[in-house]
């Protein structure tokens, strides 16, 4: 009934995956941390080798890779760098509200060119006065003839600097809060849309984080996805489908971090015996391999059920908060385990605690993940 071998085509996935990681991604992840500058020449290659495209169907020209063939990669591209994986798979959270949402020729003109040359994409939800309470999304969209005109600031937006187009939650009836919210494709061309603000980051630095501003944006009004009304459908099933792809990269983040404190900790001789000797650091290290395995079975679960085409909003919440809090706790114990080296910038766990804190907050906060276990399981 239950099965845990993967397949030969996910075994060779992953090892491309972690090879990229290890030879494209690793040995230039601190320089780009610590400047904050794009990455993209590891784009480049990650886009030659389809590792940008997988989620996209073959019918568009992607790879067609099911839900849980992208967990096995995002874990390894997490284990590289979670800044530059979060770049990296911010095409996949842009265009599947199209492949969800969209129409066949939608999906042509909006989705189909991105296998065909690199560019970027980004999904915009969150605003300054609107993160988790998507009901208080400020952006409007008013209908004038056959156009939408769009006003308002999006914040916090993965690759909002460099993106081409742009998937746009806002309100087509503010009256009605969250069921008020229509989705839009913005091409970035049109009059009326610029990148705003650059962040500067605690973590993930390498990864681009910026406003988008929609000044009297002219949209056709084509690009509306499904009806008035659908935006917030729409995001949170495009969530259903990204936080175990999230959660992947928690896993991945927290092994990096296991990995390097089980090495240091054999290294690391104190009153004449490696501190791996010590009981106290048995312990640490016993909590750190056993949450890992739990993380990831919890987040190969939530991708099965997507790609058996059932509901998956608890589990993918269960796999992204318990994901993301371990990522928090196994990093911050790995610079335990390092002790003073650990909060230094010579050595690599000070970074996969930065870079992890934000895993506990995109795509939905841990506590957000909370509420909605909390609802899901109060229905039944």
């Amino acid at each position: 009934m239950i099965g845990f071998e993967p397949t030969e085509e996910q075994v060779a996935l992953q090892d491309m995956a972690h090879k990229f990681a290890a030879n494209e991604i690793r040995p230039k992840a601190s320089e780009y941390d610590r400047t904050g500058a794009f990455p993209a020449e590891i784009f480049k290659k990650a886009f030659d080798l389809g590792l940008m495209t997988g989620f996209v169907p073959e019918a568009y020209g992607g790879l067609g890779l099911c839900s849980l063939d992208a967990c096995i990669i995002e874990e390894e591209l997490g284990w590289g760098c979670s800044g530059i994986a979060t770049s990296m798979t911010a095409n996949g959270l842009a265009l599947t509200p199209i492949l969800l949402a969209g129409t066949e020729e939608q999906k042509r003109e909006f989705v189909e060119p991105f296998t065909k040359v690199l560019q970027y994409a980004s999904f915009c939800l969150t605003e300054p006065g609107a993160g988790s309470d998507a009901g208080g999304i400020a952006t409007t969209a008013k209908k004038d003839g056959d156009v939408y005109v769009l006003n308002g600031r999006k914040c916090f937006i993965t690759n909002g600097t460099y993106a081409s187009q742009y998937t746009v939650f806002a309100s087509t009836d503010r009256s009605k809060g969250h069921k008020g919210l229509s989705a839009f494709v913005v091409p970035r061309s049109l009059p009326g849309v610029s990148p705003g603000k650059k962040e500067d980051k605690m973590g993930q630095r390498a990864s681009d984080t910026s406003d988008v501003l929609l000044e009297e944006v002219r949209i056709p009004a084509a690009n509306l996805l499904g009806k008035e009304g659908d935006g917030f459908k729409i995001a949170m099933k495009t969530l259903d489908y990204a936080r175990p792809t999230v959660a992947a990269m928690s896993v991945g983040v927290a092994r990096a971090a296991f990995e390097l404190a089980m090495q240091y900790s054999k290294e690391r001789v104190q009153f004449g015996v490696p501190i791996a000797m010590n009981q106290a650091i048995h312990f640490m290290l016993a909590d750190m391999a056993m949450d890992i395995e739990a993380a990831r079975l919890l987040t190969y679960k939530g991708a099965w059920l997507l790609d058996q085409g059932k509901r998956n909003t608890k589990e993918s919440s269960f796999a992204k908060a318990f994901a993301a809090d371990l990522a928090m706790r196994v990093t911050t114990d790995a610079v335990q385990i390092y002790g003073g080296y650990g909060y230094m910038r010579d050595y690599p766990v000070e970074k996969l605690m930065r870079d992890a804190k934000l895993l506990q907050i995109y795509e939905g906060t841990s506590q957000i993940q909370r509420l909605v276990i909390a609802k899901e399981i109060m229905m039944r």
